[in-house]
C-alpha cells in the first residue's frame, strides 16, 4: 500500500478541516461569546492541526523505522506510542487551559468536538479515495504502469 499517498491526502484534507474549524468556529464563537469565543475556536483549530500533525509524523517515523512495512509490530508500537503521547499532551493542555479568562468552555468544547469528528472523517476519506489495489502486482484502470508498486 502506498501510505505516502494516503498520508498526503489526509494532510491536505486535515488542512482544509483546520481552516474550516478556524473560520466557522471563530465566526460562531465571536457571535456567541465575543472575543473569548473567537479565541477559544482558534485554540481548538490550532489543536486540530497539532494533533493531525502528530498522527502524520508518527506514521512517517514508523514507516522509516520499519522500511515501509505497515504490518510490523514496531510500526504499530510507534503509532500507538504517538497516540498515547497525543492523549497525554491533550490532557495537559486541558489542565493548563482550565479556568483561563480568555477561554469560553462551550465554544472550545464544540471546536474540539468538530476536530475529533472531522479528523475521523478525514482519515476515512483519505483511505477510501486512495485507489489502492488489494492484490499486489495488479494495475488499476487509469494507473500508469511506472507508478504501480
Amino acid at each position: 500500500m502506498k501510505s505516502s499517498a494516503i498520508l498526503g491526502r489526509a494532510l491536505a484534507y486535515g488542512a482544509i478541516l483546520t481552516v474550516t474549524i478556524a473560520v466557522v468556529g471563530s465566526l460562531i464563537g465571536f457571535l456567541v461569546a465575543g472575543s473569548s469565543g473567537l479565541v477559544s475556536a482558534l485554540i481548538g483549530a490550532g489543536l486540530t492541526a497539532l494533533f493531525m500533525g502528530f498522527t502524520a509524523g508518527s506514521i512517517v517515523l514508523a514507516s522509516r523505522a520499519t522500511n515501509g512495512d505497515p504490518s510490523s509490530t514496531l510500526f504499530f508500537g510507534i503509532v500507538l506510542g504517538a497516540w498515547l503521547l497525543k492523549f497525554i499532551v491533550f490532557i495537559a493542555i486541558l489542565v493548563l487551559l482550565r479556568g483561563q479568562p480568555f477561554l469560553e468552555p462551550l465554544v472550545f468544547f464544540f471546536a474540539i468536538l468538530a476536530a475529533v469528528i472531522g479528523s475521523l472523517v478525514v482519515d476515512v476519506l483519505a483511505f477510501v479515495r486512495a485507489r489502492e489495489s488489494y492484490v499486489p502486482g495488479v494495475q488499476l484502470p487509469g494507473e500508469d504502469i511506472s507508478t504501480s508498486n
